[in-house]
């Protein structure tokens, strides 16, 4: 082997290095919460709850609940998705694995991205899969809930990239929780008025091409950026704890 093949050599066996470290914390997040069903369950039985409450505390009336159903449905699944965060680091924290995975010689935000992953496919993506069913219980058209669904395939990830910041900041600090909230709503906003925005473009027959797009941006940017400042929050959380 040549001096000219040997970095490439080195930069094909980092990436796979790094490949299997990303699939490794994948899949002990998968395992450690199918292990702990409680913190799974919590966010998907607060998001039927809040479906099913509302009518019986606003208004059960049939043209109500279609026009205000997608920002039902919306806050409902941003809320879920807040709940959980307060767990994405914190179990990792508590048990010493967080001290171990920054130690590694893998980058840390491809560690975060594979943590962020694995959280939508327990959080997000099962609002996704219960949203068909609560849009048919506020009365929905079928259309506004196919729209409904790829606004929430596409921004619940964006909430859960975001959110990883948000965590990663508070960890380990009293009432993060709170604290937790008060740093990622404000920053939700935008998802959320661009995915309540496309619903109801769709129900009056207007294109939601746009719309989509825009969504698109948001969760390119967060996929690209959020791991990046989750890494940086958690060694300056980690360095003051």
């Amino acid at each position: 082997m040549n001096a000219e093949t040997r970095p490439t050599v080195r930069l094909v066996r980092s990436s796979v290095g790094a490949l299997a470290a990303m699939k490794g914390v994948f899949a002990r997040d998968m395992k450690v919460a199918f292990r702990q069903r409680q913190d799974l369950l919590n966010p998907l039985l607060f998001f039927i709850m809040v479906v099913t409450l509302f009518p019986l505390g606003v208004s059960p009336e049939v043209s109500f609940l279609q026009e205000a159903g997608a920002g039902i449905l919306w806050v409902a699944a941003l809320l879920s998705v807040l709940l959980s965060l307060d767990h994405l680091f914190r179990h990792d924290f508590d048990d010493g694995t967080l001290e171990q995975l920054v130690l590694q010689p893998q980058p840390l935000f491809l560690l975060i991205l594979a943590k962020t992953m694995a959280h939508w496919m327990l959080t997000g993506l099962p609002l996704v899969l219960l949203t068909p069913i609560l849009g048919v219980m506020v009365h929905l058209d079928g259309n506004s809930i196919a729209v409904l669904c790829l606004t929430l395939l596409i921004g619940t990830p964006v909430l859960s990239f975001i959110g990883a910041i948000g965590a990663a900041l508070t960890l380990g600090l009293r009432s993060a929780g709170v604290l937790l909230s008060l740093l990622i709503i404000p920053l939700y906003i935008p998802v959320l008025i661009f995915g309540t925005g496309t619903v109801a473009a769709a129900a009056e027959g207007a294109p939601v091409g746009a719309y989509l797009a825009l969504m698109g941006a948001f969760l390119v940017l967060a996929a690209t950026l959020a791991p990046f400042a989750a890494a940086a929050a958690l060694r300056i959380s980690l360095s003051n704890g």
